[in-house]
């Protein structure tokens, strides 16, 4: 029952004095980050892909241990023109990481006009095929992939589904517990409906979890855990590092609480 807990980016300027010493540089972020989490997502791949010296510096930063989820960069999810050369750029990025053993996959966050198609469904498939050896996970927003056959394509095709806690809205998809990989991958937004269509990526994901409703998930956490044998989980509300106050609450609920979760299991 391993999980990793950690967050969707961790360079923000706005936690200094929140998680952040107010005084620590920039490049001294990430060995900061690593002494609470042990994973991190890369977030940054989305909009431009570093040359590979720069992973290369990220993983000299953090313990042997430490694990690395990229996104895949804008061109693989948004515009859908040239693929093959954004995933052939990404991995050579990536390949410092990955010969130190940090790397861990790439995920593909589809916008909500990504709706399941055919056509939609063939680009995952090559998309798979371009990742090659390295995990693929999908991030869906658009309500028409929540189906049995979906997910039995994405686990004949060895694509890895990432369940998402969002707001409640008409067409986006419910918290799930689905395993299509033998590793798990869960992802917390936020709930801000007011400004989930209209609002920029700082409102969008601006909300604070509560305790309880983390709680929420504990049982759901529990029947992935059982079905996969490693879980990512990601907290992507980042503004005034609420993020990372949601990861470490939920780190130390399942810490504390994972002989119920066994119990809850039958493990």
């Amino acid at each position: 029952m391993e999980y990793r807990i950690g967050t969707s980016g961790y360079s923000y300027d706005d936690w200094r004095g929140v998680f952040y010493p107010p005084d620590l540089p920039r490049g001294e972020m990430l060995t900061y980050y690593a002494r609470f989490f042990n994973a991190v997502e890369i977030n940054s791949t989305y909009y431009r892909i570093p040359h590979s010296a720069v992973f290369y510096h990220l993983g000299q930063k953090t313990p042997a241990d430490f694990e690395f989820i990229v996104k895949t960069h804008q061109e693989t999810t948004h515009v859908r023109q040239d693929n093959e050369t954004a995933m052939r750029q990404l991995i050579e990025s990536i390949r410092p990481l990955d010969e130190m053993g940090k790397f861990y996959g790439f995920l593909a966050q589809f916008p909500y006009s990504f709706k399941n198609t055919p056509e939609n469904r063939d680009y995952l498939v090559k998309t798979r095929e371009l990742a090659g050896v390295y995990p693929l996970f999908v991030e869906f927003r658009n309500w028409t992939w929540n189906r049995p056959e979906i997910f039995a394509f994405l686990q004949e095709n060895d694509i890895g589904y990432v369940n998402v806690d969002q707001p409640r809205l008409r067409g986006l998809l419910p918290p799930q517990e689905v395993v299509t990989t033998r590793m798990s991958y869960i992802r917390f937004h936020g709930r801000n409906k007011k400004d989930w269509w209209e609002g920029t990526n700082e409102t969008r994901y601006n909300y604070l979890y509560t305790r309880q409703e983390l709680e929420e998930w504990m049982i759901r956490i529990a029947h992935v855990l059982k079905k996969s044998y490693k879980t990512y989980i990601f907290f992507n509300n980042h503004p005034q590092g609420k993020a990372v106050q949601n990861a470490r609450m939920l780190k130390e609920m399942l810490d504390s609480q994972l002989s119920f979760l066994q119990e809850e299991t039958g493990e």
